[in-house]
């Protein structure tokens, strides 16, 4: 693709150097982005490891400061776009460096141990070079869990330590790994199928798998004998860091008492509408009957994995035709989009991987389905819009493909949460305006992940800042929150199975500021688009809006505010 933005602006290739940079420092976070690098390789964890990293990252700040003024005019403006963030992600990366982020990062569900094993995923399976990599990253997965261990020890001699809930979680995680379903067990299966395999191939890889059992397996004696009596018994994090981490996933500062206020009106509004909905699909039973029917009944099912992740793919496909041209420009690259069953001994739900660069790797969704053979339909469509198209594939895959404006720092390395999950709430919210929602049953799906968003919210924000649960409100009203009282709303109130539940609260607790940035991402969205429509009156796009909001990649809600205010009433040129 040819380069449109203002090459002559130094930013662009100072991105490239840090990003290569990148690349060779940091090689599993490397393959997590989908940028070229050593893939056999490791990060180093350590404490050493992080603040030569640190010294990196500062000495491209100051890099970035020492450039010349950008240009002013708007063939600059990706120009100074590049410039605003790298320098606020650079700002991010020193700041996690400054507060000891890394000494204490382990939780159950995004953390440098959940890495280890998800790279994995991402490699390549298909030539003898991608299984070379595989079997040298399987033999230096134990000095991995060296480096990143001694970062977990410094924190615990610093009493920077997590609490016991995530330890558990982890341990109970990385003994799967151990196990007879461990997912390295399923390697050499892969490795056959890739018809490269070797006498010597398998005898490595066979090595390897064992090897990478063993070192998980030595990580859990550490966390369950040295970390565990040291970790902290409370699980909240406090005022400071809670406002601290949710303006690093929102890329905004929040007030958390109106936000809490809120996130419960929210709660009630959506209770009522599913509370309706449900009348009308079995007239005269509760919520929760009709709920337990949707789950239940085969006729609402999908039977055995197969069929689901057809019916899903089926989903992505027709959307992308139909919508393709009228409410967004897909370009050609982006109409390709995977969809898998993560292997399983994670965290439970769906998640989405974007593609890498070149798109050599499809971007794809994951379910991370447990042992369900079952899969009730009526909460799966609004996940697959959310999590596929023109939820975060098209938004992620689009960022991928921008070269011609975004910088490459940008385009791999750069994710707002708020931002990319405001965006997939959003999308999730139009499908329904467009009429994707063809029976009840799926309308009432999208409330149910509504309504987990919106209690993703008051849990969040009372759980870590200790706020009482409201007079109003349906259980334990004016009591502390607990975990066991954020199960039970999860499970009673939000319809989760109860695994599920468990999995969610424990995730809210250990990613403080995390799970708010859903909800707090699509209010700002759908306040841009009701601004904006009132500004510009019926000379409104609903196209060149979605343009203007994921044209401009991932940037933080504060700045998507900016971009998408900017010289609001002019026209905006649509996506190439």
């Amino acid at each position: 693709m040819s380069q449109h933005h203002d090459a002559r602006d130094p930013i662009f290739a100072l991105s490239d150097e840090f990003v290569e940079t990148f690349a060779a420092q940091c090689p599993a976070h490397a393959t997590l982005a989908g940028i070229p690098c050593d893939d056999g390789a490791w990060n180093d964890w350590s404490p050493s490891g992080a603040a030569s990293w640190a010294s990196t990252v500062a000495s491209f700040q100051e890099r970035l400061r020492a450039l010349p003024p950008p240009g002013r005019g708007p063939e600059a403006r990706w120009g100074r776009l590049a410039r605003r963030v790298m320098a606020d992600h650079l700002d991010e990366r020193l700041d996690d460096f400054r507060h000891g982020e890394h000494l204490r990062d382990l939780n159950n569900i995004e953390s440098a141990f959940q890495h280890l094993r998800v790279v994995f995923d991402l490699m390549d399976v298909r030539s003898a070079a991608g299984w070379d990599a595989i079997a040298s990253r399987l033999e230096g997965l134990p000095r991995a869990f060296d480096s990143y261990r001694a970062s977990l020890e410094e924190g615990r001699r610093t009493g920077q330590v997590v609490a016991r809930r995530q330890v558990r979680a982890v341990v109970e995680q990385a003994r799967y790994q151990v196990g007879e379903a461990s997912f390295f067990l399923t390697l050499p299966v892969a490795y056959e199928a890739s018809g490269c395999a070797t006498d010597a191939g398998r005898a490595r890889l066979a090595a390897g798998v064992e090897r990478a059992r063993a070192a998980f397996g030595a990580f859990a004696d550490y966390l369950e004998q040295t970390y565990l009596p040291s970790a902290r018994a409370a699980d909240a994090v406090g005022e400071e860091r809670y406002l601290r981490m949710a303006r690093r996933f929102l890329g905004a500062t929040i007030d958390p008492i109106e936000t809490y206020a809120w996130g419960w009106s929210e709660v009630h509004d959506i209770e009522a509408r599913m509370a309706r909905l449900a009348g009308e699909i079995l007239p005269g039973a509760s919520l929760p009957d009709v709920i337990e029917l949707l789950m239940t009944d085969p006729a609402r099912c999908a039977h055995g994995a197969d069929e689901f992740l057809r019916l899903m793919s089926e989903r992505q496909r027709k959307a992308l035709a139909e919508l393709d041209g009228v409410h967004f420009d897909i370009p050609e690259p982006i109409r390709r989009i995977e969809v898998k069953l993560a292997p399983p001994g994670g965290a439970l739900g769906a998640y989405y991987m974007p593609p890498s660069d070149g798109f050599k790797r499809p971007g794809t969704v994951w379910y991370a389905a447990g042992d369900r053979q079952q899969f009730p339909l009526y909460e799966e469509i609004t996940t697959a819009y959310h999590e596929g198209f023109p939820g975060h594939h098209l938004q992620c895959a689009l960022q991928v493909h921008l070269e011609d404006r975004l910088s490459r720092l940008h385009r791999f390395l750069v994710t707002c949460s708020g931002f990319a999950e405001g965006w997939a709430l959003y999308a999730e919210q139009l499908m329904y305006e467009l009429g994707y929602f063809e029976r009840p049953d799926y309308v009432l799906g999208m409330l149910a992940g509504k309504l987990v968003r919106a209690y993703r919210i008051v849990l969040d924000i009372g759980m870590h800042l200790d706020l009482p649960i409201p007079q109003h409100a349906p259980l334990h009203a004016g009591e502390p929150w607990s975990y066991e009282t954020a199960v039970e709303y999860l499970h009673r109130r939000a319809f989760l199975t109860l695994d599920h539940a468990h999995s969610e609260a424990t995730r809210y607790l250990g990613w403080p500021g995390q799970a708010i940035s859903y909800k707090v991402g699509e209010r700002v969205v759908l306040e841009l688009r009701e601004e904006l429509r009132r500004l510009q009156g019926e000379a409104f796009d609903l196209k060149a809006f979605h343009a203007k909001v994921i044209g401009s990649g991932s940037v933080g809600l504060d700045h998507l505010r900016e971009i998408v205010l900017e010289g609001a009433g002019a026209e905006d040129g649509a996506l190439r």
